[in-house]
């Protein structure tokens, strides 16, 4: 049964990317490419560099939680906006709030295939305490 491009976003976002063997294979359209913007300026990735991305992410960090704020769907084309937490290995007991992105994904044969990111870290004058009110998820 196939699913929305909604749910395919969605899904790969609320999943557990450090504890479970996620197949990336299932989200990943293996002609993917994503242009991010982030602090440290442009970076341009394929499929391998996002599955070498995400295991240093799992070497890295004891826990990852996502908090989607918002969900907008437009044919094949999702926008996601939200927040990434992490606990890590040597103080797993503390959640730090340490990003925030907002994403477009183009959905490709069920995958993301073409996505456009844009991340800031977080900042003092950040309230990363308290949960995005959820506007449309």
């Amino acid at each position: 049964m196939s699913k929305s491009p909604k749910q395919i976003v969605k899904e790969f976002h609320q999943a557990n990317i450090i504890n479970t063997e996620l197949d990336f294979k299932d989200y990943f359209h293996e002609e993917l490419v994503l242009i991010w913007n982030s602090a440290d300026g442009l970076s341009i990735m394929n499929y391998d560099d996002l599955i070498a991305f995400f295991s240093e992410i799992r070497r890295t960090y004891e826990d990852l939680r996502i908090e989607i704020s918002h969900i907008l769907n437009d044919g094949n084309h999702i926008t996601i906006r939200y927040k990434h937490y992490v606990r890590t290995i040597e103080n797993p007991e503390e959640e730090l709030g340490i990003s925030h992105f907002i994403g477009i994904w183009e959905i490709k044969d069920q995958k993301m295939y073409r996505g456009h990111l844009i991340s800031q870290p977080v900042t003092d004058h950040d309230d990363t305490t308290e949960s995005y009110h959820k506007v449309k998820v």
